[in-house]
């Protein structure tokens, strides 16, 4: 009787800190809480719309053939405004059209670009782009600029489609040494922290590079983390003297 009870005892023991274990290896963890969640203020911003005549450029090379870019008036239907935006009456009137005229088919790509790159506030999650791509199977992709000044691209997928499409790239996160990578902040050194859009590039399937091609955007946005930019004490003292 006394060895059974000594039994059922340890079993009940057993049973509570085990239970105790489970418990704290689901309950969260106040740290990761604070780095991952509540150190995060995601926004959809404008990058660009647009608007501006002769600020979006474009080119490819002289034995491949030529571009011509201009603005156009129009908008995709489906286009919804950014909340943040909404009655501050902001222009929104054109597209960007780019019109390729090959002069021989080959693997050839072109390039537009803007007069300057264009800087994005914050840690960039996403970038999106309204397109219309004619349904050919070229690829379009985003060109940016890190912190330090490295150049990356990022594919935002084929235009085999009709009309217009929003098309998006993701933006890696940084490895932890903040070195590698798409570096998007250092504390290390001063400066603005995020990256910059120095263009877009479609690289042309060479079964459909032949005749003319004609490519539209519209609306340039991206997801970005504003955190460090909303949440920095008033009356901290800023750096870079």
């Amino acid at each position: 009787m006394k060895k059974f009870l000594f039994i059922v005892l340890i079993l009940s023991i057993s049973g509570f800190v085990f239970a105790q274990q489970n418990q704290e290896v689901g309950a969260p963890d106040p740290e990761r809480i604070g780095i991952e969640s509540a150190q995060q203020l995601l926004k959809e911003v404008s990058v660009d719309k647009f608007e501006h005549d002769g600020f979006w450029r474009s080119r490819m090379s002289n034995d491949d053939g030529y571009t011509t870019s201009r603005l156009f008036v129009g908008s995709p239907a489906n286009k919804q405004p950014i909340p943040d935006e909404e009655g501050l009456d902001i222009p929104d009137q054109y597209v960007l059209g780019t019109r390729v005229d090959f002069l021989r088919r080959s693997y050839s790509h072109f390039i537009i670009y803007p007069a300057r790159p264009i800087p994005i506030e914050g840690i960039t999650k996403t970038i999106s782009m309204w397109v219309a791509g004619r349904n050919f199977n070229h690829e379009l992709y985003v060109l940016i600029q890190d912190f330090f000044g490295r150049d990356y691209e990022f594919s935002m997928g084929k235009l085999n489609f009709i009309g217009w499409q929003k098309m998006t790239a993701t933006i890696p996160p940084a490895p932890a040494d903040g070195l590698s990578g798409v570096a998007q902040r250092s504390y290390n050194y001063h400066g603005n922290f995020g990256i910059k859009i120095t263009g877009f590039r479609i690289d042309c399937d060479p079964m459909e590079a032949r005749g003319s091609y004609y490519i539209y955007f519209d609306h340039l946005t991206a997801h970005t983390d504003l955190f460090a930019e909303h949440h920095r004490d008033a009356d901290d003292m800023p750096d870079g003297w």
